[in-house]
C-alpha cells in the first residue's frame, strides 16, 4: 500500500519530534503492510484513525493508497 500525505498533514508531520515521528512511522508502515493496528472508523466521517499512545493519525484508504489527512496529539487532532 502506498502512503501519501496531504499538505496539512505533511506540515504537522515535520513539526513532530524525531522520536515521535519514528514511532508513528513504524505503526503507519505496519498498518500499510498488514492492515492491522489500533484502528477505528471516525463516526460520521469517511476517515479512520490509527492510535499510538497519545498520538493519532487520521487517514483515508482509497485504491490501495493510504492518504494521511492529519497527524497530532489526541487533544488537538479532532478539532
Amino acid at each position: 500500500m502506498d502512503i501519501n500525505f496531504t499538505p496539512t498533514a505533511l506540515r504537522q508531520w515535520t513539526q513532530l519530534d524525531k522520536k515521535v515521528r519514528a514511532q508513528i512511522s513504524k505503526k503507519i508502515h505496519a498498518f500499510a503492510a498488514s492492515g492491522a493496528g489500533n484502528l477505528k472508523r471516525l463516526q460520521g466521517r469517511p476517515e479512520s484513525r490509527l492510535r499510538m499512545g497519545d498520538w493519532r493519525v487520521i487517514f483515508v484508504v482509497e485504491n490501495n493508497t493510504m492518504l494521511i489527512v492529519a497527524v497530532g496529539n489526541r487533544r488537538d487532532i479532532y478539532d
